[in-house]
């Protein structure tokens, strides 16, 4: 074990954040603390570095071991370059390599006993340097470096230059090279792209320490995690295994727990039913007997009911006009900034009821095409047409749609005036916003729950095209599970930029990649362009590559090769369900004749008796045939 908490309390004021936790971590273990917002993650973190004092109980490090954190924001201020930052923390490997140096000249010129001492301690520096990889420092930092998502020609940018987003990273880069013995992470994924996620999530998972981390990412948590402690009202619980497993058990105990509830509370009724009954009766006996069975209903231990009710809430979006089945038609779009291409000569087209993800790196203008698809960016070049009936749906970054005077209560209501006070409290009750907290001022809210409004007006407008940038952002896990939801039984059509793995995983129907000032299809979700991504980039032919004749039909001809495909798979899978269904059926049907064939009123008539066995023959002889067919269709890839 190398770190153990032990009754940890917290209280803000009167409110308890943290009541009484206790879990441990071992060695080399990778373990996630999962909760709402404000179910205390970070404080925990805070309280395990010490940075924040425990009300009560302790955690404490294994004696000799190192502990690094990463906050959620760093005020880093330096007047060195990103590399030097990084460099200083190899500065006692350098220092020991220019020591090695330091020795090899004093040897040269030293004899006798001396020369011994010096060969001695040129030996075990010499150990010590090649343990700590001290010839590859350099080598690492920029492997570090890059990972992380910094170009090489960005190495010498002073630190006071840097976003706060770049600078978190910096921070990471350092921590990462430190290799503390455990390394606290508060939602590392937040300021990097998914190729510099899938770089840390490798690194994390080679990491020889111990990892604890924060963080709304559920594929990067399915990944690297194997240990989850969630958070919920104050209770540490611990889970083994990954995020998906976490998910599915901590359902089951929800289920299993609302189900004790409810059985209570039948009984509950029933006795005092029972006790009201009894005294209408009105006499001395059965007074005692229903005072005694209240002191029996005094005593019963109350289950507490499941307060995790939001995984049960369900939005059901429906838009009241049907659009045409072409949703958006886009031609020869174009953009740059400064004379710095973004993309150029990008088509799209959408159909009803696709949801279709656009991925990439950071800055490769994935906002920028839905600003110009809203009108709000004009393009360079291109043409841009919307189908029949489409009424689109926006959602941006920067909540602009919002009043930031009014209440949460008055922006739904004023927006959806025919909309009842129940109504509106059930939507906002869907988004998490319960009790008083609807008529909080828009104003005072955070970038998450300004997210969070945002999102349910969207959800309540007539749009049947929906636009929406990043709508994960800040959103805890709950959240981001009902908007999946609700996106997966939309009937309308979805255009979004996301680099929320899970949720792309769960809803796209489709990915378009901007990748090389261009657009890569992949027809079907995360796990299909994890699949297919390697082999797509290998046929994929650079705009600047491009001929005239070539490019454009052989991505045609590649996106109709997926189609059937897709197809294909989607017909084998059918086949095999209905072989399994008959398969269910037809050994069902033969475990009803052998019951038969147990009953005395059946094997004393052996008519009855040569009938069933021709049936059981038949089902044998179909059972062989769909037996091989089952082998067949589950072994084609």
């Amino acid at each position: 074990m190398i770190l153990s908490c032990s009754h940890l309390s917290k209280s803000f004021g009167s409110k308890a954040v943290i009541a009484d936790a206790s879990f441990h971590i071992e060695d080399h273990e990778k373990a996630a603390i999962v909760g709402i917002n404000g179910a205390g993650k970070s404080t925990l973190l805070k309280m395990i570095t010490g940075e924040l004092p425990a009300d009560s109980g302790e955690a404490v490090l294994a004696k000799g071991k190192t502990l690094g954190y990463l906050a959620q924001h760093q005020d880093l201020t330096s007047s060195r370059t990103i590399f030097q930052e990084l460099k200083k923390v190899k500065q006692p490997v350098i220092d020991m390599e220019e020591r090695i140096r330091g020795l090899e000249q004093e040897m040269k010129g030293a004899s006798g006993e001396e020369l011994e001492n010096l060969l001695a301690l040129y030996s075990r520096l010499n150990h010590q340097f090649e343990l700590e990889n001290g010839y590859a420092w350099k080598s690492e930092i920029t492997g570090v470096l890059k990972g992380l998502g910094f170009e090489e020609e960005e190495f010498e940018k002073p630190i006071s230059t840097l976003s706060g987003g770049q600078k978190t990273r910096v921070f990471l880069g350092k921590l990462l090279l430190a290799k503390p013995d455990v390394i606290m992470l508060d939602e590392p994924t937040n300021h990097l792209d998914m190729e510099s996620i899938a770089w840390l999530e490798t690194y994390l998972l080679n990491y020889p320490g111990a990892v604890i981390i924060v963080a709304h990412d559920r594929y990067f948590l399915d990944r690297v995690v194997t240990k989850i402690i969630e958070l919920d009202n104050g209770q540490a619980t611990v889970f083994q295994g990954n995020y998906t497993a976490y998910s599915e058990k901590r359902a089951m105990l929800r289920e299993a727990k609302m189900k004790a509830w409810l059985n209570q509370q039948q009984e509950i009724r029933h006795q005092e039913e029972v006790i009201a009954k009894l005294k209408s009766f009105n006499r001395e006996k059965s007074i005692k007997r229903a005072e005694s069975r209240e002191k029996m209903l005094e005593k019963i231990e109350r289950v507490e009911k499941p307060t995790e009710v939001n995984d049960e809430m369900a939005i059901r979006l429906e838009p009241n006009i049907i659009s045409g089945n072409d949703v958006l038609t886009v031609r020869g779009l174009s953009k740059a900034f400064d004379s710095q291409p973004l993309f150029s000569d990008v088509n799209i087209d959408i159909k009803r009821g696709e949801r279709v993800a656009i991925i990439g790196n950071n800055g490769t203008g994935k906002t920028t095409i839905l600003k110009i698809l809203n009108h709000l960016v004009e393009p360079d070049a291109g043409e841009i047409q919307l189908g029949s009936k489409v009424h689109i749906g926006y959602y941006d970054q920067e909540h602009q749609v919002l009043h930031m005077e009014k209440t949460l209560f008055d922006e739904l209501q004023d927006t959806y005036p025919n909309m009842d006070n129940t109504q509106v409290r059930n939507i906002l009750a869907a988004f998490l916003f319960t009790g008083d907290d609807v008529f909080k001022r828009i104003g005072d809210l955070s970038g998450g729950e300004r997210g969070r409004v945002s999102l349910a007006k969207l959800m309540l407008s007539e749009a049947n095209f929906l636009i929406l940038d990043e709508p994960t952002n800040h959103l805890d896990i709950t959240s981001k599970e009902i908007l999946e939801d609700a996106l997966i039984h939309y009937t309308g059509t979805v255009l979004y930029v996301s680099h929320d793995r899970y949720f792309i995983n769960k809803t796209a129907t489709r990915i378009l990649d901007l990748k090389n000032q261009t657009l890569i299809n992949y027809i079907g979700n995360y796990d299909y362009y994890l699949e297919k991504r390697e082999v797509m980039e290998g046929l994929y032919i650079a705009p600047e590559q491009k001929t005239e004749d070539s490019a454009p039909s052989e991505v045609k001809l590649d996106w109709k090769a997926q189609k059937e495909e897709q197809a294909r798979k989607r017909k084998r899978q059918n086949e095999l369900k209905k072989t399994e269904d008959e398969i269910a059926a037809l050994e069902t049907r033969d475990g009803e004749l052998d019951e038969l064939l147990t009953k005395e009123e059946i094997y004393v008539d052996h008519q009855k008796v040569r009938e069933i066995n021709e049936e059981k023959e038949t089902i044998a002889g179909r059972l062989m045939e769909l037996y091989e067919l089952w082998e067949t269709l589950a072994g084609e890839d």
